[in-house]
């Protein structure tokens, strides 16, 4: 089988910003980081220069520009030198008064953010040098997968093209597995901000649930307002609703966390168990329409002010229920592709089994086999591509708690059936 092969590409651009050496170079306005600097030097006890730029994550001398800013507005004190250029600073009382106004407006401390427009244009950029997705790498990343005739030329497909994915089918034949598998399938790292600025507004962009960092090479200088990424992975399910895909503004902290979209810009958005979502899911594809079509994304600020953000990553819609009864074929010819994974025939779940068994080191014959399809026959119940490893770790939890070698036959493979499956199950699920 031949992949279809995309166009060659640019060589990719990765290289880092380089170090802001002025105010202008940040993007941002002299006061809002002198406001972020002096709420910073009240969050530390024992304030230096060297430890603001750290926080803030700009240069030291820029630091120490913005300090000496504060210090001429007699909002903090100068209580000595610690090292060349690396002074000790503290609160004043009309600093502190300062910092209580600040605090009613935005509680943001951390990483400075940077500007929109420079996050629009680095996202975009990384998008348009983005690595091509390889045949090689496709058949790598589904290597574990056993995937019916014609699947991995579709997923080579969406790989390469970046267009979005609608993948339906029974539950627990891997459409989740599949999707994480294709995001592995594509390479590269990304850069992001810690942060964004709207109109003196925080965007919290970087998470540690969703974003791995990669260490740069040693010595090599780089803005460190922005942060080096895997590619993202992140996965919503049941508890998405229409709220959640805007701006979350917090009243306590007052600044704003990114939406899940935002926070896969560049990686790859999985919307598993379609449909079973808290809202109707013809609000929910209404929703995504825009951001579809124009790879724009329309958030909006609590001061009803709207904002464009990027809305570049591969998207995935997985669902185990009639594509009919949730999408209209207005919202299905917006999809890139579109994938049915079905259940597994006997010769396709005899292979899923006997991976999963040598993966384990395991020694088994085909009696174990004609044991389980016996079993399905006995029950009337349909197969599913998940069970042959679900089966086999309830053996290996049987064996643990009984402090016992893990050997499989055909009398454990029963007992793990009627635990997994419960003893009283009957007929088709």
């Amino acid at each position: 089988m031949t992949l279809a092969q995309p166009e060659p590409q640019a060589p990719v651009d990765l290289a880092p910003p380089p170090p802001p050496e002025s105010v202008e170079d940040t993007g941002l306005d002299l006061g809002f980081l002198a406001d972020l600097a002096l709420k910073t030097v009240a969050a530390d006890a024992n304030c230096t220069t060297d430890r603001v730029a750290d926080r803030i994550k700009l240069p030291p001398p820029l630091a120490e520009i913005l300090l000496q800013h504060l210090y001429q507005e007699k909002l903090v004190e100068i209580r000595g030198l610690v090292a060349f250029r690396n002074h000790r600073y503290a609160m004043i009382e009309r600093g502190w008064q300062r910092v209580q106004r600040l605090l009613e407006t935005s509680g943001y401390v951390g990483p400075a953010p940077v500007s929109l427009g420079a996050y629009t244009e680095m996202i975009q950029r990384q998008e348009r040098h983005r690595p091509r997705v390889r045949p090689e790498a496709i058949q790598a990343a589904m290597g574990h997968l056993v995937l019916a005739p014609g699947t991995l030329q579709t997923l080579g497909l969406v790989a390469s093209s970046r267009r979005s994915l609608f993948i339906t089918g029974p539950a627990g034949n891997g459409k989740t597995s599949i999707a994480r598998a294709l995001h592995d399938a594509q390479a590269g790292d990304l850069e992001i901000p810690y942060a964004i600025e709207v109109d003196g507004q925080v965007i919290k962009i970087f998470d540690i649930h969703n974003h791995q960092p990669v260490d740069l090479a040693p010595g090599q200088a780089h803005d460190q307002r922005w942060v080096r990424i895997r590619r993202p992975l992140v996965i919503v399910g049941g508890e998405l609703a229409i709220e959640t895909m805007d701006l979350i503004y917090s009243r306590t902290v007052r600044f704003y966390e990114a939406p899940f979209q935002m926070k896969s810009n560049g990686g790859t958005l999985v919307i598993d168990d379609f449909g079973r979502q808290r809202v109707d899911p013809h609000d929910l594809l209404n929703r995504w329409i825009i951001p579809l079509e124009g790879h724009i994304d329309y958030l909006t600020l609590h001061t009803g002010k709207k904002i464009e953000v990027p809305f570049e990553q591969l998207l995935v819609f997985a669902t185990n229920l009639a594509p009919e009864s949730i999408v209209d074929d207005a919202f299905l010819r917006r999809m890139g592709y579109r994938l049915r994974v079905e259940r597994p025939d006997r010769d396709a779940y005899a292979s899923i089994f006997c991976r999963h068994v040598e993966a384990l080191g395991l020694r088994w014959d085909r009696q174990l086999l004609d044991t389980l399809f016996a079993l399905y026959e006995r029950d009337g119940r349909p197969m599913a591509g998940c069970e042959p490893r679900d089966l086999v770790d309830r053996c290996a939890d049987i064996a643990r708690f009984e402090h016992r070698p893990l050997a499989l036959t055909p009398e454990l493979i029963e007992v793990a059936w009627v635990n997994y499956f419960g003893s009283a199950a009957r007929g088709r699920q």
